[in-house]
């Protein structure tokens, strides 16, 4: 997988992308990040990336010049997206993390400033995707998420390809409550149907916790669960 992140802030991501196992697998280059600074891409002698909107109104945009120049000085994978980090987009989900570390090969990330990018940058875009519902600064932190999102699904980031199936949003559930040692720690103990060695009876207890904590926790993930379930039974 190939990120090419967009962004006027590359110093941001300098830290997270050595850090865990996310710095392991571009190390072993499972993934590579590219960083592209649109300030590079100027024709002013002050490189400015930034503008007025016409209308009036307050703040600046981005614009699209810089931002187009960089995304065509790219390679063109086949499997490529070009995504635009805005909180108008759709919402990053699992099943969405899914779609994009199972059908492309390159991700373009474009991080927006200030009061948002051009209209016209969405020419280049071929999809919009928001962390929720909420502004932050700029689009960086959401594009890390993106990244460490995508590359933890790639095979050989996580060592156990068993622990992605079994963790929350997978089965449409919240993950059941884990525990290690010690058994039993200041007046808390580990629930006993974990300590009997009967997996059965730890496979049911883990997804009636599940279920449960989805229901208390998520009631909107928890109708969705009960509507797929239907259906799926009909």
């Amino acid at each position: 997988m190939r990120f090419d992140i967009v962004t006027l802030f590359p110093d941001f991501f300098s830290s997270a992308l050595q850090s865990g196992l996310l710095g392991k697998a571009l190390a072993r280059q499972i993934a590579t990040v590219n960083l592209i600074n649109p300030r590079d891409f100027t024709t002013d002698k002050h490189h400015k990336v930034d503008d007025e909107p016409y209308g009036g109104g307050v703040g600046m945009l981005m614009k699209p010049e810089p931002i187009f120049a960089a995304i065509e000085s790219l390679p063109a994978l086949p499997r490529r997206e070009v995504i635009l980090m805005t909180p108008q987009g759709q919402t990053l989900k699992q099943p969405l993390l899914q779609e994009l570390a199972t059908n492309y090969d390159q991700l373009i990330v474009i991080c927006g400033h200030y009061e948002g990018v051009d209209e016209r940058v969405l020419h280049l875009v071929t999809r919009e995707i928001s962390l929720g519902d909420f502004v932050l600064t700029g689009g960086e932190i959401p594009a890390l998420a993106l990244i460490n999102g995508v590359t933890r699904l790639l095979p050989g980031t996580v060592g156990k390809v068993e622990s992605l199936k079994a963790e929350s949003f997978e089965a449409g559930l919240l993950d059941y409550p884990q525990y290690t040692r010690p058994a039993k720690f200041r007046e808390w103990k580990v629930p006993d149907v974990l300590l009997s060695g009967n997996h059965e009876k730890i496979a049911q207890w883990r997804y009636e916790q599940q279920i449960q904590r989805t229901r208390d926790r998520r009631p909107d993930l928890y109708a969705e669960w009960l509507e797929n379930t239907k259906s799926q039974s009909e």
